[in-house]
């Protein structure tokens, strides 16, 4: 490979939004790290699927919150390409309770909480190391909606905005460096991880409120985080970007009975 290729990193990228963001960085020039905590074919299927476009990847196993396995992860990057450019913070490390606050257990709260900051400080803490180096570098992390909702879970909502909170502190820091740091907060996105809440009321609701006309997808969600962490993009850091089709602002404009206004001519 050579020498001078762009290395994008994605973490929990075997399937759902880090595979579409995987694939998205690849087309568009980088070799991508498919990283995966235990589903090895997922990760495979990524990797060639990448490859069958004429991209180039490689999957790697990590657990993102063991900091151990980070290290091993980073070193092994760097031994081989010499670089990371791009870093994407996706890995779903626990999945959120859904339990109500007066049922939900303390050790199930903090799972959560913990889980989301202890992968995001490990792989910021070992790629921040060669990003300084080189004195160029992005990183996006993946957060939700949710950080600014009371609506859902409270572990989920209390995390993600732990996370935003983190990334401005991160961005402070590497844009000394020339490197800028941005969180994506996406709205409800058709995932297998969200299969269980995404019922076809749920659907419908998002699509009436989506500029789309439906749910979001990865695919939606892989586009965005590409171009926010494109090395031409030195606009905005620190910032939480919020990726919801719409949903905010088209929601206010239906009508109390759910219609939207008359079409213009």
């Amino acid at each position: 490979m050579p020498e001078a290729k762009m290395v994008a990193l994605v973490s929990g990228s075997s399937r759902g939004i880090g595979a579409a963001t995987a694939r998205e960085l690849a087309a568009r020039g980088y070799h991508v790290i498919v990283n995966y905590l235990s589903n090895s074919a997922a990760a495979k299927e990524v990797v060639k699927a990448i490859e069958t476009d004429g991209g180039s990847a490689q999957d790697i196993q990590a657990d993102v919150c063991d900091e151990e396995q980070v290290v091993r992860l980073v070193e092994q990057v760097k031994a081989e390409h010499g670089r990371i450019d791009v870093l994407v913070c996706n890995a779903n490390t626990v999945h959120p309770p859904f339990e109500q606050l007066d049922t939900l257990t303390w050790e199930t709260f903090a799972a959560k909480v913990t889980g989301e900051l202890t992968a995001a400080f490990f792989l910021t803490q070992q790629t921040l190391k060669i990003m300084r180096t080189r004195r160029t570098g992005r990183i996006v992390y993946v957060s939700s909606i949710d950080a600014d909702s009371a609506a859902g879970s409270v572990a989920q909502s209390t995390a993600k905005a732990a996370l935003n909170t983190f990334s401005r502190h991160v961005a402070g820091h590497a844009g000394l460096f020339g490197i800028t740091v941005n969180t994506v907060a996406p709205g409800s996105v058709r995932t297998e991880a969200s299969a269980k809440v995404n019922t076809p009321e749920l659907q419908q609701y998002l699509a009436e409120r989506s500029l789309f006309g439906r749910q979001m997808e990865p695919s939606d969600l892989g586009y965005a985080i590409a171009q926010i962490a494109d090395l031409k993009f030195a606009a905005a850091t620190g910032q939480i970007i919020t990726i919801d089709a719409g949903m905010d602002v088209v929601g206010q404009q239906i009508s109390p009975v759910g219609q939207r206004g008359p079409e213009e001519d």
